[in-house]
C-alpha cells in the first residue's frame, strides 16, 4: 500500500534517506490513479517525461544539487500550458491541440525539481461552480462519489484529496481553488492577484483569474508559492513585489479579525458550517485573539457584479477560438461565416455560450453603462471597504462555502442557483485580496468543508501563519 505523505518534508525526508525513489512514487501514482480513474480527476497522465523526469530527479539527489522541490508530484488544471502536452481546458474546441510553450508557474515548478504527471480535468474554460461543466464528464469527490467536487479546478481539488499526486495547480477567478478545496477538505490558496505570473494561463476573466495550489499542508502552499511567484516579463499584470520567505512563517502575538456579519447572517448558509464557525471564533478568542463583527452589506451585490465582469472579460478572451487558426473546427462549414457560427456552436458547451452571450450583453451598446461600467463602480467600492476593513484588522473569516458538496445535477437546471455558490469567495477576486481556504470542518455525515482567511495585498506570509496556527483547531 503506498504511503500517504502529509506534507513535502516528510517526503523528502524518505528521498533522502533512501526509502523511497521518485521514479518508485510516481509508478505509485500512476497505478492509483488508474484504480481510481472513475473519479475522473485526470484528462491524461504524462506517464513517460514523468518517468523520465523522476529518474533525473534521483540522480540529482544523489549527486546532492536536487531543487527545492526535488521529487515532488504534481498534477496541473487543463488550462495551463506545458510545452509539447495537450491542453483543451476541458472543451471540444480545443480537440487535438498540443502547447508550444510552458507557462511560467510550470516553468518554475519544473526548475525546482518538480514532476508533472498529468493534466487535470475542470469545468470548460474555468466556467462553473461544480467541475459537472468538462466536456469530458464531471469529477466525483471522493468522499461520496454522488456529490460534486467542486469547481471550476475539481480535478486538482480531487488529485489531491485521493493521493493522486501531491500537490497540484488550479485557477481561482471567482472562488475556483477555495470552493473545490472546501468541498474535497483539502488547502486551496488564491494569492494576491499579480503575485503569480499568468503566462500561460488560458485567460477567463483577466482581471481576476489567478493561479493557486491545492495541497494538504499550509507548509507546502506556503512553499508552492515561494517558489513560482514573482515578477515575469512575459505578464505586465505580474507583481514587481520581492517575493517573500513564505515557507518561513512564524505565528506570533494575538491578532485581530473581521468576521463579515453579512456572511454569517446569510440565509443559505447551513447549520454544521455555521456550527463549526462559531465554534473556531470561540476558540480564537480563547487564545486572546479579538475577533470583531463587522458589516459589509455589499454581499449581495458581489455574486451579481463578479458575473457581469467576468463574463464581459471572458467574452473577449474567448473571441480567439474561432474554428480558424485551431482546434475544433466544424465538417459542416462551407465558407468563413459557416465556419465561425458552426465551430463555436458545435465547439463550446452550453455553460460557455451562457456566459459568452451575456457577456457581450453587458458590453454591447444602450446597455455597457447600465451593466458594465455599474458593475465596475460597485466594484470599486467593495474594494474601498476591504481596504477600510485592513486598516483596522489583520484578517477577514468567512466560511469558504456555505454548505458541503452538493449532489450531482442539483443544480444543473437553475444557474443562477449554482452562480450563488461563489458568494463567499468572489470577495477576494474582486478585492484582489489574497486568501485561503482549510479544511476545519466535516457535517455529520463526514462531508468536509473549509473555513476562509483573507488578508491584505501581499501579506501572505502572515496569512500562512494564521492559517497553520489555525489547523490544529
Amino acid at each position: 500500500m503506498m504511503t500517504n505523505y502529509t506534507n513535502y518534508s516528510s517526503y523528502r525526508d524518505a528521498l533522502n534517506n533512501s526509502e523511497i525513489t521518485c521514479v518508485d512514487q510516481v509508478k505509485s501514482f500512476l497505478k492509483e490513479i488508474d484504480a481510481q480513474k472513475h473519479l475522473n480527476a485526470f484528462l491524461e497522465t504524462f506517464d513517460e517525461t514523468a518517468l523520465a523526469a523522476a529518474q533525473k530527479v534521483d540522480q540529482k539527489l544523489k549527486e546532492g544539487n536536487a531543487g527545492r522541490l526535488a521529487g515532488m508530484v504534481i498534477g496541473i488544471k487543463d488550462n495551463l500550458c506545458y510545452k509539447d502536452h495537450k491542453l483543451s481546458v476541458s472543451s471540444k474546441i480545443l480537440s487535438g491541440f498540443t502547447s508550444l510553450f510552458s507557462g511560467t508557474a510550470v516553468e518554475r515548478l519544473i526548475a525546482e525539481d518538480a514532476i508533472i504527471i498529468g493534466r487535470l480535468n475542470c469545468d470548460e474554460f474555468a466556467m462553473g461552480s461544480s467541475n459537472e461543466k468538462s466536456a469530458f464528464g464531471p469529477v466525483l469527490n471522493p468522499y461520496d462519489t454522488t456529490k460534486v467536487s467542486g469547481g471550476s479546478s475539481g480535478g486538482s481539488a480531487v488529485a489531491v484529496a485521493a493521493n493522486l499526486c501531491h500537490a497540484s495547480l488550479g485557477s481561482d477567478t471567482g472562488g475556483s481553488v477555495r470552493q473545490p478545496a472546501s468541498f474535497t477538505g483539502t488547502v486551496g490558496l488564491k494569492p494576491t492577484y499579480g503575485r503569480i505570473s499568468r503566462w500561460g494561463l488560458v485567460a477567463y476573466g483577466s482581471s481576476l483569474d489567478q493561479i493557486g495550489p491545492f495541497t494538504k499542508s499550509v507548509e507546502d502552499s506556503a512553499l508552492l508559492l515561494e517558489v513560482i511567484a514573482g515578477a515575469d516579463e512575459y505578464d505586465t499584470t505580474a507583481a514587481q513585489n520581492e517575493v517573500d520567505t513564505y515557507a518561513d512563517f512564524k505565528f506570533e502575538g494575538q491578532k485581530k479579525i473581521a468576521v463579515l456579519r453579512d456572511a454569517i447572517d446569510s440565509e443559505g448558509l447551513s447549520g454544521s458550517v455555521k456550527e463549526r464557525f462559531n465554534e473556531i471564533i470561540e476558540k480564537l478568542k480563547s487564545d486572546g485573539h479579538t475577533i470583531e463583527i463587522v458589516d459589509f452589506p455589499l454581499l449581495n451585490q458581489m455574486v451579481p457584479t463578479y458575473y457581469v465582469v467576468s463574463n464581459a472579460e471572458a467574452s473577449s478572451n474567448l473571441s480567439r477560438y474561432d474554428g480558424i487558426h485551431y482546434g475544433y473546427r466544424s465538417e459542416g462549414a462551407k465558407d468563413i461565416q459557416s465556419t465561425y457560427v458552426k465551430s463555436r456552436t458545435e465547439g463550446f458547451g452550453t455553460e460557455v455560450k451562457r456566459r459568452i452571450m451575456m457577456g457581450t450583453f453587458v458590453l454591447s451598446a444602450g446597455y455597457y453603462d447600465a451593466y458594465f461600467a455599474k458593475a465596475q463602480k460597485v466594484r470599486r467600492l467593495i474594494q474601498d471597504r476591504t481596504k477600510e476593513i485592513f486598516a483596522q484588522y489583520d484578517f477577514i473569516m468567512t466560511p469558504t462555502t456555505p454548505h458541503v458538496a452538493f449532489e450531482l445535477g442539483h443544480n444543473a437546471d437553475n444557474p443562477v442557483a449554482m452562480y450563488l455558490e461563489d458568494i463567499f469567495t468572489v470577495h477576494a477576486n474582486l478585492a484582489g485580496n489574497p486568501a485561503i481556504s482549510l479544511p476545519l470542518g466535516k457535517d455529520k455525515q463526514g462531508m468536509p468543508f473549509g473555513i476562509q482567511v483573507m488578508a491584505p495585498f501581499f501579506e501572505e506570509k502572515k496569512m500562512f501563519a494564521m492559517a497553520d496556527n489555525m489547523m490544529s483547531m
